[in-house]
């Protein structure tokens, strides 16, 4: 299935072959609280009750919102959440996120794409806690 639009016009989420949501932010996006809500329901909306792993790309966002970031801690259909960035700074969004608030299920941060589905992919990234980064 091809990346769609998500509603607001920020990010793409598709889900691919591997069962693995991708969900990709626009470079140099601040994302807000309606970003992050129109992301969640886009992510609901296309796989339903059943849980799949999701690989968020945010090498490219500029920031994002405590709004924002207390709508990403209401639970989704993503089972579990790898958090793909590639600068300090993006790993300093990602621990500020895990730090404050709770993800609402297992989360971490990576820079390494090939690392990041290994986890999403793997039994033992269930096992972890859920704010490991």
């Amino acid at each position: 299935m091809p990346a769609e639009r998500i509603d607001g016009g920020k990010a793409t989420l598709e889900l691919l072959p591997n069962g693995i949501l991708h969900l990709e932010w626009d470079r140099d996006s601040t994302i807000t609280a309606e970003d992050a809500a129109f992301a969640m329901a886009a992510v609901d909306a296309l796989v339903g009750a059943e849980g799949h792993p999701m690989l968020v790309d945010m090498e490219t966002t500029r920031t994002v919102t405590r709004g924002a970031r207390a709508v990403f801690a209401i639970p989704c259909s993503a089972s579990r959440i790898a958090l793909l960035g590639s600068s300090p700074v993006d790993r300093m969004l990602a621990n500020f996120f895990l730090g404050v608030n709770s993800p609402p299920c297992p989360t971490k941060f990576f820079t390494s794409r090939h690392m990041a589905v290994a986890w999403l992919q793997s039994a033992a990234g269930e096992q972890e806690h859920p704010a490991s980064a």
